[in-house]
């Protein structure tokens, strides 16, 4: 919003009036509650306090008072403020690097082990904190009704029904014509999006602009650059159904469910459990081992087991197990035959 757009609507009305920015701003900054979340807010408010010096300087010239020069400095007051900014974006942008560097380690631990990981990503209070909730019963998540409520990435544990243990990945909910300076400022907390197994597009069908804000989403996303087959093979979630009644899906390939009520929750674990399956390139491999060895811990400790029929007479046992294929390779490495 143009300044002086500004000051007509507030002598007409009466008010202060705020542009979409700040407003935006103004909730990130309530919601922002780890360090990461409170540097990337403070990054993003850098271009409006650089708008609002300049709007103050001009108002200093037009009014004709004070000097133009600190005393001494040979710089100006805009000067002398344009560089303490810029100071000021250059430490934010060296913390925010150091965290990232740290992301980066936990991320190359989580696929040291392997772990599937799957995002969760949908419009700004579709209920992904509350999904994730539900899936994965991780008490210690408290979801909010409330805009932004998640501003940080955070990673929850869950199984699925092949026994597969996978981490959902809890994003910053989207919203439609987002500025883009909260854009760059938040693009960091959604690398993990590009770095996930399966995405999960959690919309939430009771609201009114519902197939807006699946387009804003899908824009985002797109906007991310993220690899091709990740963005085809996306599942959509539609949530928040008890609000609709009677609801049923027209579109193909969704899921539809409550996740503050547990609907469709059984439904979603299967069709997750098979895409994951499909996008980590993991098979269910019934594997015949001997008692005596350590096949079996090893198994155990590398793969999924979810059956193992001991065979007495034989010393040995049936063991089906999901197991990726580098985890196969390194099984057969070690135990031949």
């Amino acid at each position: 919003m143009a300044a002086p757009t500004k000051k007509e609507l507030e002598a007409a009305w009466g008010v202060e009036v705020f542009d979409r920015f700040t407003v935006v701003l103004h909730i990130f900054r309530c919601n922002a509650r780890t360090k990461e979340a409170r540097l990337q807010v403070a990054l993003a408010e850098i271009p409006l306090l650089r708008s609002n010096l300049k709007r103050d300087v001009a108002h200093l010239h037009r009014g004709g008072s004070g000097s133009r020069y600190i005393m001494g400095s040979g710089e100006s007051f805009m000067q002398v403020q344009q560089r303490l900014l810029k100071e000021k974006e250059a430490k934010i942008r060296k913390a925010l690097d150091g965290l990232r560097k740290k992301r980066h380690v936990l991320r190359r631990q989580r696929m040291r082990r392997e772990f599937p990981v799957v995002s969760m990503v949908g419009y700004t209070n579709c209920g992904k904190t509350t999904l994730i909730k539900a899936l994965t019963g991780d008490t210690a998540l408290q979801p909010r009704d409330r805009l932004f409520a998640t501003l940080d990435v955070t990673a929850h544990a869950g199984t699925l029904p092949s026994r597969l243990t996978v981490l959902y990945v809890d994003t910053i909910g989207f919203l439609s014509q987002l500025p883009h300076g909260l854009i760059e400022s938040f693009a960091a907390t959604l690398e993990d999006v590009a770095h996930s197994d399966l995405i999960v597009h959690v919309r939430d069908v009771s609201h009114p602009e519902a197939e807006l804000q699946k387009a804003s989403v899908v824009a985002t996303l797109r906007g991310l650059r993220l690899p091709a087959p990740l963005l085809d093979s996306m599942l959509e979630v539609h949530n928040k159904v008890d609000l609709v009644p009677g609801y049923h899906p027209t579109e193909p390939n969704v899921v539809p469910v409550s996740a503050l009520l547990g609907h469709g929750l059984q439904e979603l674990k299967a069709e997750l459990d098979a895409a994951v399956l499909k996008a980590t390139g993991r098979q269910v491999l019934t594997l015949r081992v001997r008692l005596a060895g350590a096949q079996l811990s090893w198994l155990h400790q590398e793969a999924t087991v979810q059956q193992v029929d001991v065979i007495p007479e034989d010393g040995a046992a049936d063991v089906r197990v999901v197991i990726s294929h580098s985890a196969y390779g390194k099984f057969r490495k070690l135990f031949p035959g």
